[in-house]
């Protein structure tokens, strides 16, 4: 459906509101926020499931300002862990002025998207339809896609884009602006995400060491900063975090042969943190087994996990 987009004006009032990003696991949510905000703010993997906090990034502008909500993929859950992040997920349908179903072009509609689709029906928000990943496919295919999900579910607006090439990314930006209410500046200007600087580190860490082990951990590893601290006069944060595996075989793997597979994690997660924290890092890991831990509610919250970020 066709949008007349607001046009600002020095008469038009300041607006402001929360867009939430919802669909199935990997469908392109975090690549598309951090296409948003122009710089890194949620981490990336092809493992599915890889976000497992709902987190707020913040994209200003001088007539508006825009608060994307990142959350987990909605999936049939399979432990306490996937009931805790779609119960997280559906979290982010409260309280909010527009919720972006993202459908990735390059996977056929089907029943998880019905699902998702169903999730938010009941929302008052205004829905927005944002077929993700058109560098991967033809025109037809991403037409395929629109007319499917419109079949299912009436959206007040449509837009394909790619995050990887930043093709129409500002389309979204200004079809999701125009459904915002007059309203305050919610976060200050220099605000990109309402994140804890640990929660940031923590993650950067585990997308990491997901990138390192493809389909032999990742759903079992849990980071948590144990120690952060800042020498002004050396220019030097020291992190000492620890990643928790659920068996004594995943802390094998992710150690590797003579350390060589946690020193690969740490090389290219302390490179990172060098460019986000804009210093020099010395980054410190340990590996524990915490048995069972994703089936443990309370132990996934202290991870941050969840409702627990």
């Amino acid at each position: 459906m066709t949008h007349e987009l607001q046009q600002f004006s020095k008469e038009t009032p300041f607006c402001s509101g929360f867009v939430t990003l919802v669909g199935r696991p990997n469908a392109g949510k975090s690549s598309l926020i951090n296409a948003v905000i122009g710089t890194k703010v949620a981490i990336i993997s092809n493992t599915p499931q890889t976000t497992r906090h709902r987190f707020r990034a913040v994209y200003n502008n001088a007539s508006y300002q825009l608060v994307l909500v990142d959350t987990p993929g909605i999936h049939k859950p399979h432990d306490a862990l996937g009931e805790e992040l779609n119960h997280s997920a559906a979290k982010a349908f409260e309280a909010v002025d527009v919720i972006a179903f993202v459908l990735d072009a390059s996977k056929p509609f089907g029943t998880g998207d019905e699902w998702v689709l169903h999730a938010i029906s009941r929302s008052p928000a205004r829905k927005l339809l944002v077929i993700s990943k058109t560098d991967l496919v033809d025109a037809a295919t991403i037409e395929q896609q629109r007319v499917a999900a419109s079949a299912e579910f009436t959206f007040d607006a449509t837009v394909a884009l790619s995050a990887l090439t930043g093709a129409h990314v500002d389309e979204f930006i200004t079809t999701a602006s125009a459904f915002l209410p007059e309203g305050p500046r919610w976060f200050p200007l220099d605000t990109t995400t309402d994140q804890p600087l640990e929660v940031i580190i923590a993650e950067f860490i585990r997308e990491k060491i997901l990138n390192a082990t493809f389909d032999e951990v990742p759903h079992a590893v849990g980071v948590q900063v144990e120690e952060l601290s800042f020498d002004k006069k050396r220019n030097l944060h020291s992190i000492y975090a620890t990643i928790f595996v659920e068996r004594d075989s995943q802390k094998g793997i992710l150690i590797g042969h003579q350390g060589e597979k946690i020193k690969q994690v740490g090389t290219l997660a302390r490179k990172e943190l060098d460019r986000f924290l804009d210093t020099r890092v010395y980054l410190d890991l340990r590996v524990k087994v915490r048995k069972g831990w994703r089936k443990d509610a309370n132990q996934i919250r202290r991870f941050g996990y969840g409702e627990g970020a």
